[in-house]
């Protein structure tokens, strides 16, 4: 029996793109997963709703439990949380995937776009683990693990979008914080952003349409990042911020080719340096 056998996983987001990967991917190993996201209905211009990840992670092999609600709101966060013990039993993992995204500087976003980032990338992660926390503790394979970023101070990781990286720099302060204060509950801490761009909706819409998902990975890439590392021991990996290829080269995987279309010019995404090999 794999270690995600039986683990119960609550998920922020998860309707589409990479949260859907991941929850598919977690699924496959036996793990039962809820999601609390607000596509109770389908959206124009994005594929996907709570309802079609459901039916996706259950005939990936799991269980489902789909939530609407809006993680701005702490006492529904609160609710989901409550009703995924009462199906499951408990929770033993926290997924950190929900984020808005706005790639416009200081003085060309508007407050209410600022704040829409800092309520649901910093305050949701704020929200959504420590509503599952007390769960977290009460299990013996405690994870929690957030889509965000390495810290960095580099100026051009700011220029441009400062509103933006604080938002997702946030969201990783935060998991690391936790990382350092409950590592004596046995609860893991760590974060996960992917090398390059992945080929989701939001980088078709936002970051260049076709030809930006030619440069892209797949979903996959950060989904068996993510199975990879919830996979270890709490107790030896925590306080990590991960890189997609790095967790899956401590887990000895290092062929990436099923990743992208053969031969593809591969785009690194925003707050990544560089390939491994550079250093």
């Amino acid at each position: 029996m794999g270690e995600l056998e039986g683990r119960t996983v609550f998920m922020s987001g998860g309707s589409r793109g990479i949260g859907l990967a991941i929850a598919e991917r977690l699924a496959s190993e036996g793990a039962s997963v809820a999601i609390i996201a607000k596509t109770d209905e389908p959206h124009p211009k994005l594929p996907g709703t709570i309802h079609t990840a459901a039916e996706a992670i259950e005939a990936a092999g799991g269980k489902a439990l789909a939530l609407v609600g809006d993680i701005r709101d702490e006492g529904r966060v609160a609710d989901a949380v409550q009703e995924t013990v009462d199906t499951f039993g408990g929770i033993d993992i926290c997924v950190n995937n929900a984020s808005a995204i706005n790639l416009s500087p200081i003085g060309g976003l508007a407050v209410k776009q600022y704040d829409l980032m800092a309520d649901i990338d910093t305050r949701g992660t704020f929200v959504v683990t420590q509503a599952c926390l007390p769960h977290l503790r009460n299990s013996d394979h405690a994870h929690v693990l957030t889509l965000s970023p390495p810290l960095s101070t580099d100026p051009k990781w700011l220029a441009g979008f400062a509103p933006y990286a604080v938002a997702k720099f946030g969201m990783t302060m935060l998991t690391l914080g936790l990382a350092a204060d409950e590592k004596e509950n046995g609860v893991a801490a760590n974060c996960l952003w992917p090398r390059t761009i992945i080929a989701t909706a939001a980088v078709q819409n936002l970051l260049g349409g076709d030809e930006a998902l030619a440069r892209s990975r797949t979903p996959e890439i950060v989904a068996d990042a993510a199975g990879a590392i919830l996979a270890r021991d709490p107790a030896e990996c925590t306080g990590n911020a991960f890189i997609d290829d790095e967790a899956l080269a401590q887990a000895g995987i290092t062929d990436l080719d099923k990743y992208s279309e053969p031969g593809a010019d591969l785009q690194l995404d925003i707050f990544v340096d560089g390939w491994p090999d550079e250093g």
